[in-house]
């Protein structure tokens, strides 16, 4: 049987973007195990920072697939990993792993994958592309060493953009994105627009960034909570875009313990926080436009008469998801 690279790698790729953003500080990875016929035995994704990282949680899942159910009761990823390295059996012989980033070379807060890797008897890994942060990088190497077929380069541009965030939080930079919620013609206005379970997406994303930045008008006219309740998390600080410095303090925003509310008529307070959204419309969009590395944006399956936003600067879509009600499209400036 021939097998298809790209396809696989593909198919990490979809995966580790339904985390785009909730694993923060850690890069968001796909990755898929197939055997040697080349069925699917597992398509997974890193999961929150001190889970399991997207290589641990394939194992798991493929784990169960091949018929050991024990391993679906552990929750710590220290205690995955080590019932894997003593009870794998040889199960995974000729199987091959495709992750979209080398993996990790060191002990963090859960253990090295490229050890696990090594250790259960994967034939062939294929890899994306390379880690960026110097204190991981060293797993394909070591695999190499080890006598694991490594190929790398696949899907390598697409594997880079996925790392984008990951990349400007090494840098220390602030990585930045504008949330939008649209109906399917560009309509911004006219109450919920959204899905449920895109605005439980949305709440997620809300628990992992540092800073939300909102314009008066919206505070004022709209007069949000911003915070997480949808997935029980925590709120974040809050950067309220306005010239106009006097609010009604009952707006529920204001009443939600533990955040830091600025208004200011800058946005310099941005390059303190390393993982910003933005929300707003057209006002907001002008702003900001400078700012942004990529816009994150909710179309509902549905048309409405109504104000309607204009991009000022030309959009490349980078991936497209879909949840049972609406589409979410990721965009980065055209180059």
């Amino acid at each position: 049987m021939v097998i298809n690279h790209d396809f696989y790698m593909s198919l990490a790729l979809k995966e580790a973007w339904t985390k785009q953003g909730l694993t923060y500080p850690n890069p968001a990875v796909g990755a898929l195990i197939c055997n040697k016929e080349g069925k699917i035995l597992a398509i997974e994704a890193t999961q929150r920072a001190g889970q399991a990282h997207a290589e641990l949680q394939a194992c798991i899942s493929a784990f169960v697939q091949m018929g050991d159910t024990t391993i679906a009761s552990l929750h710590d990823a220290n205690a995955q990993h080590a019932y894997l390295l003593n009870n794998h059996h040889h199960k995974f012989e000729g199987c091959s792993l495709y992750v979209t980033l080398e993996p990790c070379h060191h002990q963090g807060r859960t253990p090295a994958c490229s050890m696990l890797i090594e250790k259960l008897g994967f034939s062939k890994l294929i890899c994306g592309t390379l880690d960026p942060n110097q204190q991981a990088t060293g797993g394909i190497n070591a695999l190499r060493e080890s006598g694991i077929d490594i190929e790398t380069g696949i899907l390598q541009e697409e594997c880079e953009t996925l790392l984008t965030p990951f990349r400007k939080w090494q840098n220390n930079t602030p990585f930045i994105f504008f949330k939008l919620a649209l109906f399917a013609n560009g309509v911004y206005d006219g109450g919920l627009i959204t899905s449920k379970e895109s605005r439980t997406y949305v709440h997620a994303l809300r628990n992992n960034i540092d800073l939300l930045v909102i314009g008066g008008e919206t505070v004022r006219v709209d007069r949000p909570t911003l915070d997480s309740r949808l997935v029980g998390g925590k709120a974040p600080d809050i950067l309220i875009f306005s010239h106009e410095k006097e609010f009604d303090q009952t707006i529920p925003l204001f009443a939600v313990p533990g955040r830091k509310v600025f208004i200011e008529d800058n946005l310099d307070r941005i390059k303190s926080y390393r993982f910003v959204m933005i929300e707003g419309t057209q006002k907001m969009l002008e702003a900001t436009q400078t700012l942004v590395d990529w816009y994150c944006i909710f179309y509902a399956p549905t048309i409405q008469t109504g104000k309607t936003i204009q991009f000022n600067k030309d959009l490349k879509r980078i991936q497209l998801l879909e949840n049972k009600h609406d589409i979410i499209a990721w965009f980065q400036k055209a180059q």
